[in-house]
Order: structure tokens, then C-alpha cells, then sequence
């Protein structure tokens, strides 16, 4: 049962990819707060600075099989409008994913664009509308395709034809997603921060199949996020993220705290440690722990597998790495000189 059921790991986002009915749900990452754009666009340029990079590579699954390898880079520029408190953020999200014996690998690159609307002049307090889109392409190697059609008398045989009718190895789509968020400062000095935010992606619909099926359309996905961060005193803090997606009949609820300790001056610390874990509701349990170098963050983070496959993964999941930089430019316009600015 064990080797079944790993072997259905194994070929099921290919299945997925092939027969394309709407059933295949995107990448994802445990380290999600770490991914702005995958969440929502609108989130691009929320945090002080005026650039901000961030890596995450994703290792899934590798107790038993080579099965999934996913990498995110994004990278956002922030910048003021005029004399007013208004902002605009351009960004760019580009992803990497490879998974399964046939390797199935996708790739995507979307361009962002992000308006950040003052709503005070007292304080924190914007509106940001931001969309994204561009291309994704989905590859496999077909020599490592194999199926029934090519048994014969008990044995396989790689001479015989697949029986599969799809002429390309290859295909590529365009994609595009919506999104909105608020996002304000609070309590004593406005040093507590809260997000809200929605999104909508795979507007268009992109076609999800290697057999060009018009009816093989990738499902729409709605992701409600928010996030919740609050001094405890002057060295510490809590963050709170969680976020709901909704993609066709499959939906996730992934969420959890960090708490975070500044070493040295509170004002401008000479490192900060974060601690926490995070659960992705009936999957995985996801202890993870940060590191704050200005201007760089290290995040580790290790999926303990909850989930029915637990037996076959032996309650190993995925092992996450990310890396952050952000800054101030040394231009007259920075947000550094800016008393309200879009931040988290």
C-alpha cells in the first residue's frame, strides 16, 4: 500500500497537467509572509524601504521520492507620487517548479504594478490596488513518460508508443491576477501594524493542458490574508499572518505567530530573532525561525507532515529557505525621508 501510494504522489500533478480539468492548484509555499505577490499584488511595496528582494526555494517530499523542487524571486521598487503621501510600487514575480519522475516543471514571470492610496494624513493608513500578470509555461520530459500502453506480456517496453495523443512537450500561457489591501498603523507611538487583503487570481481563465483543451481551464483562486503585528515591549513583538484560498473545490487555511527579539538598541537593533510556527490546517505542522541582519533576512522553516500521507513520508514534508533584502536609495525622493509610508 505504501508503494502505491507513493507512486500516486508521484504521477498525480502530472495526471493533473495532462488531462487539465480545472483540478491542478498552484505552487505554494510554507514561508508564504515571505512571498508578497503569490498572496496578493496589492502587497508589493508594503514595508519600509524603498527596494525589497526575496528569494524562497522549497524542498518537498524528498523522504521517499524526488518529487517536488520550487523556487519564488521577487522583487519590488517603491517610490513616492508628487509631494502628496501617495505611492506607487513595480514589481516582478518570477517562479520555478519542478516535480514528478517525468519532470514537470513550470515556469512563470509576471510583472506587478501596485497603487498605494493615502487615507490619512494623521497617521499609517493606505488603500493599494495592485495587479499583476504575464507568462507561465509548463514543460515535461517525455522520454520518461511511461504508461500501460507500453507493457506487453508483463514486461516494459520502451519501443512501444505511449498511446498519448499530445503533440508538444510544452506549453505556455498568459495569466493575470487582481488584488486589494489595507493596511494602517496603531496604538501607542503607531508602532503596532495591521494588514487586511483580498485577491483574485487566474482572471482570464489560462488553459491548464498539454492536449489543448479549451475546456482545460485553470480555476480561479481567492485568497483572503491578514496580518497582525504588535510590540510586547521595546525588544519585542509579535507577528501574526495567516491566509484562506479558495480554488475550485480544493481550499487552505495556513496560519501562525513569530515572535521576535531585538538584540542592542530597540531603535535600530543590531540583529533580530524570530520564532514561531505556523499550521496549514490538516497537512502540516511548520516550526520556523528568522533572522534579521539589516539590510538581510534568513527565514528556515520544515513541514512536520500531519496529513494521511504522514505514514509514506514518514511525517517528513518540506524543508523552505528564504532570503530578504531591503533598503533605502540614495535619491532626494527615498521614503526614508518620508514621515507616512506603506509598511508592515
Amino acid at each position: 500500500m505504501k508503494k502505491i501510494l507513493i507512486h500516486i504522489i508521484i504521477c498525480l500533478p502530472v495526471l493533473l497537467a495532462f488531462r487539465g480539468n480545472g483540478y491542478a492548484q498552484d505552487i505554494h509555499f510554507s514561508q508564504f509572509y515571505e512571498a508578497p505577490l503569490l498572496r496578493n499584488p496589492s502587497l508589493a511595496g508594503i514595508f519600509t524601504g524603498d527596494i525589497r528582494a526575496q528569494i524562497v526555494y522549497r524542498d518537498q517530499w524528498n523522504s521517499f521520492t524526488n518529487a517536488y523542487r520550487s523556487g519564488s524571486l521577487n522583487v519590488e521598487y517603491k517610490m513616492p507620487i508628487g509631494r502628496g503621501d501617495d505611492f506607487i510600487t513595480a514589481g516582478m514575480q518570477m517562479l520555478y517548479d519542478r516535480a514528478g519522475t517525468v519532470a514537470l516543471t513550470s515556469t512563470h514571470l509576471y510583472p506587478a504594478l501596485n497603487y498605494h492610496k493615502a487615507l490619512s494624513s494623521e497617521r499609517n493608513m493606505y488603500l493599494s490596488v495592485g495587479f499583476m500578470g504575464g507568462l507561465a509555461q509548463k514543460r515535461i520530459d517525455r522520454s520518461k513518460v511511461t504508461t500501460d500502453n507500453q507493457y506487453a506480456g508483463g514486461a516494459y517496453n520502451p519501443s512501444l508508443a505511449d498511446g498519448e495523443t499530445f503533440i508538444n512537450s510544452n506549453y505556455s500561457n498568459l495569466d493575470a491576477s487582481v488584488g486589494a489591501s489595507f493596511n494602517t498603523s496603531f496604538g501607542p507611538d503607531q508602532k503596532n501594524n495591521l494588514f487586511l487583503g483580498v485577491a483574485y487570481h487566474h482572471l482570464n481563465r489560462p488553459r491548464n493542458s498539454f492536449y489543448r483543451n479549451v475546456n482545460a481551464a485553470l480555476n480561479p483562486k481567492w485568497v483572503f490574508s491578514g496580518g497582525l503585528k504588535f510590540e510586547v515591549n521595546e525588544q519585542a513583538f509579535f507577528n501574526l499572518q495567516a491566509d484562506y484560498s479558495q480554488q475550485g473545490a480544493a481550499g487552505e487555511v495556513i496560519g501562525g505567530a513569530m515572535y521576535g527579539y531585538k538584540f542592542g538598541d530597540p531603535e535600530n537593533p543590531d540583529y533580530t530573532v524570530h520564532m514561531g510556527a505556523f499550521l496549514r490546517m490538516k497537512d502540516a505542522l511548520i516550526p520556523a525561525i528568522k533572522i534579521d541582519y539589516n539590510p538581510f533576512s534568513i527565514g528556515l522553516s520544515y513541514d512536520v507532515n500531519v496529513s494521511q500521507l504522514k505514514t509514506a513520508s514518514q511525517g517528513r514534508g518540506g524543508f523552505e529557505l528564504s532570503i530578504t533584502y531591503i533598503g533605502f536609495l540614495n535619491r532626494y525622493n527615498s521614503s526614508k525621508e518620508r514621515i507616512f509610508c506603506p509598511r508592515f
